[in-house]
């Protein structure tokens, strides 16, 4: 538990806004999960994704307006800041990113480090983007990923699904969990958990993705 911090992926106003399927349900599972690792002391971590105002810094293409100005994230809105159901405490931290992953040129590792954290648990937007690259570069530095789904999501339940499949099948250390599951596991309960066995274990197609998603409930 000491070596365990919650990562938040932009759960900022802007993505409250959009069009991410189950957004509601999403800030709700979190607020229960924040609230019950501050308990634990376990430190809270959120990424705030932003685009320079004046464009520099934007990945190649970014949408821009009829000014030159990022239309998403830009970095004069009020938009970039956390939901305020779930807005950070003083002790917490957060992470400015200015691409898809929270590692990617931020301070994220560096404040991990500083806590010896070497667990995380994960959730938020978009899974087929944010959260998608930021597990990806955890796992390419060694930290082990505890992905709570009910808390991801994006624009589409197709989406969603196959991205958290392709985590599933190739990183080989994570774990997958609901919100009530990982709160039972927090709090030393009985809690059901899905892991793979084998490289590729999911594998899907257009026409059996609800299908192999559904396995992912029929935990260990």
């Amino acid at each position: 538990m000491k070596k365990t911090a919650l990562l938040l992926i932009d759960l900022q106003k802007e993505s409250g806004t959009s069009n991410v399927v189950g957004m509601i349900d999403i800030v709700q599972n979190a607020k229960t999960l924040v609230h019950t690792c501050r308990q634990q002391g376990i430190p809270v971590i959120y990424t705030r994704h932003i685009s320079r105002g004046d464009a520099i810094g934007l990945a190649n293409n970014e949408p821009l307006n009829k000014q030159g100005e990022p239309i998403y994230y830009h970095s004069d809105m009020d938009s970039i800041e956390i939901i305020d159901e779930i807005k950070p405490h003083k002790n917490d931290i957060i992470i400015d990113k200015y691409r898809y992953s929270g590692f990617y040129e931020s301070s994220l590792d560096l404040m991990l480090k500083s806590l010896d954290i070497k667990h995380l648990i994960i959730g938020g937007v978009l899974t087929d983007c944010c959260v998608l690259a930021t597990v990806l570069d955890a796992y390419y530095r060694d930290y082990q990923v505890n992905l709570v789904k009910d808390i991801c999501g994006t624009t589409t339940l197709g989406a969603h699904m196959s991205a958290t499949l392709m985590m599933a099948n190739w990183i080989y250390d994570l774990k997958v969990y609901d919100t009530d599951q990982i709160e039972k596991m927090l709090s030393g309960e009985k809690h059901h958990v899905w892991e793979t066995h084998s490289p590729d274990q999911l594998q899907f197609s257009p026409d059996n993705l609800k299908e192999i998603y559904s396995k992912l409930d029929n935990f260990e």
